[in-house]
């Protein structure tokens, strides 16, 4: 028996014979993992570079051909504005449970070009974590799970998204592929970045909201009174301190100004969020807008709270008039008994691996994202790719030492559901147990 074989059997009591063998499989390809990081993150795929990322796909598409991945390129319409998404899937015992695995190919940050530099452990990589280093993870689970012989029978479909940092519109549009594939499966993994002793049972959701007020144009001297009124910015401040007072300290639920723009002559570009004023201090402003975003944790308290905001509206300031509209952006993936279930099981693995407890992570401290599209129909988890930090900056870092540990997690999650029938994970039956 190998010697490092050998002494992975003996440290973990708690792993079948399989999933010692998943473990020494994975350990045995550490550089080789690193190298295949290496290479994708070298690869500039910032949103907006259409030739970037689908090159970034073409890399990961071969690897899961290799393995038996029926594999695509799935285009957007042309009015999204982006470059696509890679769909995989792989079909194994009929009746079992369906899994979803989510990632992405695009960057924030768009480097001159190579940018991957090891230092030790770690390593400096745009992309590295956040999450290029996801989707390697996920791509290494696959390989220790098809050498240890149990792929064959698992049914997986990937969703690697090409914009997720910079998503095209409508939404509905530009994650249509990952909505169809949930349609098809039973449970959501994502691998964001994530934490060595916690992962996401839930992410808050966001909205947007803008709100634009007006008044009569007058001089200042009769501001206040019956003829001038209070002006448009007045009715904009009275408004946005009501929505400070009225509804803040609930849990989860932010929200936030973000621009704010007001005088006699206004323009204000929502695509852009940005605007121009001019006025003169003795005239009564006729126009302000306000602009912002909100934040929840599920569907009921975003629309108790937007009704609030519009009730808020309604009380106008005497000479004014306000208006506020909402869009609609990332829906809440909300903290579901099928969630908590999914983190079990997560925990248990890591447990068994000799790499202790996961507990659910604080929502607050996880924005919106891909697999928020997907809760809404299918229990997930999230936060079990790499570690690393600095995500979104030059200067972005990832823990090469963990890589391992995150694949060894993601590996023994699939193996232990994937030989659960897909009824355990059906969402009625996940709300009842």
């Amino acid at each position: 028996m190998h010697l490092v074989y050998a002494l992975l059997v003996l440290q973990a009591p708690h792993l079948d014979r399989t999933e010692q063998r998943i473990r020494a499989g994975i350990n045995g390809t550490r550089e080789e993992q690193i190298t295949y990081l290496q290479r994708v993150v070298d690869i500039p795929s910032s949103t907006l570079n259409f030739d970037g990322v689908k090159h970034v796909g073409a890399v990961f598409r071969a690897s899961l051909d290799s393995l038996g991945f029926k594999t695509s390129w799935v285009a957007v319409p042309d009015a999204v504005g982006r470059a696509g998404h890679l769909v995989a899937e792989h079909r194994g015992k009929p009746g079992t449970v369906r899994f979803l695995l989510i990632g992405h190919l695009d960057t924030v940050v768009e480097p001159a070009g190579p940018n991957f530099v090891r230092e030790d452990s770690t390593a400096r990589a745009v992309g590295g974590a956040d999450m290029k280093g996801g989707d390697v993870v996920i791509l290494y689970a696959l390989k220790a799970l098809q050498q240890a012989g149990v792929l064959r029978d698992l049914n997986i479909t990937i969703v690697f998204t090409g914009d997720e940092e910079h998503p095209g519109e409508p939404l509905a549009d530009a994650r249509r592929a990952l909505i169809d594939a949930a349609k098809l499966s039973d449970i959501a993994l994502a691998f964001e970045a994530g934490n060595r002793a916690d992962a996401t049972v839930a992410r808050r959701g966001a909205s947007a909201w803008r709100v634009t007020a007006t008044g009569h144009q007058a001089h200042s001297a009769g501001v206040f009174g019956n003829a001038a009124g209070y002006g448009a910015i007045y009715e904009v401040a009275r408004i946005l301190d009501a929505f400070r007072t009225q509804l803040g300290g609930e849990q989860y639920l932010t929200f936030n100004s973000a621009i704010i723009v007001g005088g006699t002559d206004v323009n204000y570009d929502t695509v852009a969020i940005s605007g121009t004023a001019a006025s003169k201090l003795n005239i009564v402003p006729q126009r302000a807008v306000a602009h912002g975003d909100l934040r929840f944790i599920s569907d009921s308290q975003l629309q108790r709270t937007r009704q609030r905001m519009r009730d808020i509206v309604a009380q106008h300031l005497p000479g004014t008039e306000a208006t506020i509209v909402f869009r609609d952006e990332y829906p809440a993936m909300s903290p579901t008994a099928g969630n908590a279930r999914l983190l079990a099981v997560y925990d248990s693995a890591s447990q068994a691996l000799g790499y202790g407890p996961v507990a659910p992570l604080d929502p607050g401290r996880r924005g919106a994202g891909d697999i928020s599209f997907v809760a809404p129909l299918i229990d997930g988890l999230d936060g079990l790719g790499a570690l690393g930090s600095g995500s979104h900056a030059p200067g972005e870092r990832v823990d090469l030492k963990t890589l391992p540990m995150q694949t060894e997690r993601a590996a023994l999650l699939l193996y232990r559901l994937g030989r659960r029938p897909a009824s355990q994970f059906t969402r009625a039956a996940t709300q009842t147990n």
